[in-house]
């Protein structure tokens, strides 16, 4: 059920269901029918409008209207095109349509108690324009309730952007899988409450049309958590290493907690000489090593049990960030790389992949991204064609996190709450994903796991949530995973 399907997947589903026997004018009777419930459920009864467009999401609206009239609700269709024009199952269930068609206008809306927006799908493939976009506009206006067919009209199913305009709305009704827009912004603010409705395609029509994207969650990675073993030891649950700066020590400090709340069996800071005193007098259970000089890095690397590598917070935007980061990737292990360790190479991105040789997760938010792939689209494509060309795992931060594997696939994070918006966050998420890479999680589930431990902390947290409070409340999230019935491996 975490699977994400793009319009032109979805569509290809429908198709394979059509072939396995299932009806096209069926499946849109069963859409129709999953809006017209999910509208007697929500709202008193009164006027409804149905804005209807030209083609299939069109016809789910017909279905709708037609339900919501046989429950005695008064219903005004208003279609945008001819009627004559509707093809195929639109044009099935148009004529099963007993009440008048208005054209659409603006003025459909006055007298409405709510609305459902059944003009455009989430293959809209242009921009809105014309009496749509005006019709569009005075609903956004309007404030009146809005319950949306698939997508609100106007927003991309794929990367959830807005073709010219969109109203909000209340709720929106998709069916059989949500899709990217569903997750990505400005889509997901657009949507309002999700309603996923089974029309009857089967699940098997996946394996027709694997998806290439899906929901964060853990069904997707707790099999292979590194849940801490009955005959294991601190040595056996890896050993990470931050790399510190100098002037903000405390960014490397919450990496170092982040790493070791989620389980890593033993952390380090490396740290500048001058700056040792701030590390060690803040940290306990964290070992604090000084480097007394530019090579020193390579010293404490020497040791190939320090085994996951996290730097860039705090660290500066330096020739010796460089340095550092290029001697971690020449060890082949697991390497984290955020935030100063990102634009140290703005400009210079093909040196920084290049020396990827091993395991790394790259966690750069949109002005980082930027200084190394520049170039527009949709949050996941970019994301996906950023990992393609470094190699690495990139791991877009925001509101609408996108987690991409070179492989091509992706995850998209929807559980962070607002409250995350806050300086250090994203440093405590570069340690978690550190210290599931030394308990040996393989990058893209490492990073799929820390977006949403670091999200779901947050969210059992709630308002005035700083940095410091991440860390303290994983303990209860892990928890909750552990008693979890989903499938998990290692529990003692």
């Amino acid at each position: 059920m975490q699977a994400l399907l793009t319009p032109n997947e979805m569509a290809r589903a429908d198709q394979a269901a059509m072939a396995a026997g299932h009806g096209g004018a069926d499946l849109m009777e069963a859409a129709g029918l999953a809006v017209a419930l999910t509208v007697l459920a929500r709202w008193r009864r009164g006027p409804v409008v149905v804005l209807c467009g030209p083609g299939n999401n069109g016809g789910d609206g017909f279905v709708a209207a037609r339900h919501l009239a046989e429950a005695g609700w008064p219903v005004t269709l208003a279609l945008l095109g001819d009627l004559a024009a509707l093809r195929g199952d639109a044009a099935h269930h148009a004529a099963r349509w007993r009440g008048g068609v208005a054209p659409l206008t603006p003025a459909v809306l006055h007298g409405a108690a709510g609305v459902v927006d059944a003009l455009f799908g989430a293959g809209l493939s242009r921009d809105i324009e014309g009496v749509a976009r005006d019709t569009l506009e005075a609903l956004a206006a309007s404030g009146l309730p809005v319950c949306a067919v698939d997508v609100p009209s106007g927003v991309d199913g794929d990367s959830g952007q807005v073709r010219g305009v969109a109203a909000p709305a209340d709720f929106t009704v998709t069916f059989f899988r949500k899709k990217p827009g569903h997750l990505l912004l400005p889509g997901r603010a657009l949507c309002g409450e999700l309603v996923l409705a089974d029309i009857g395609i089967p699940g098997s029509v996946l394996a027709q049309v694997p998806p290439r994207a899906h929901e964060n969650d853990p069904a997707l990675w707790l099999a292979r958590f590194p849940w801490p073993r009955v005959e294991g030891h601190k040595y056996a649950r890896g050993h990470v290493l931050v790399v510190g700066g100098a002037v903000m020590t405390g960014a490397a400090r919450l990496s170092a907690m982040g790493a070791a709340r989620v389980g890593a069996g033993l952390v380090t800071v490396a740290a500048p000489a001058s700056a040792w005193q701030v590390y060690a007098a803040a940290l306990t259970s964290i070992m604090v090593q000084p480097l007394a000089h530019a090579g020193a890095l390579d010293e404490v690397l020497a040791d190939t049990r320090k085994n996951a590598i996290a730097i860039g917070p705090g660290a500066g935007v330096t020739a010796l960030t460089r340095r550092h980061v290029l001697s971690a990737l020449a060890t082949g292990r697991a390497v984290v790389l955020d935030a100063d360790a990102i634009t140290a190479f703005a400009g210079q991105g093909e040196c920084l992949f290049e020396a990827i040789r091993g395991p790394c997760v790259m966690t750069p938010h949109e002005g980082e991204f930027g200084r190394l792939f520049p170039g527009g689209g949709g949050k996941a494509e970019r994301a996906r064609a950023a990992a393609a060309r470094s190699g690495a795992v990139v791991l877009l931060k925001g509101a609408d996190t996108v987690i991409a594997a070179p492989d091509g696939r992706v995850v998209i994070n929807a559980n962070a709450p607002p409250e995350l918006a806050t300086g250090g966050s994203g440093d405590v998420l570069t340690g978690l994903i550190a210290g599931l890479l030394a308990q040996g999680m393989a990058p893209f589930d490492a990073a799929a796991c820390a977006a949403w431990l670091h999200g779901e902390a947050a969210r059992a947290f709630g308002p005035g949530l700083i940095a410091e409070d991440i860390p303290a409340q994983l303990p209860g999230v892990l928890r909750m995973l552990r008693d979890s019935p989903l499938p998990r491996r290692g529990i003692t």
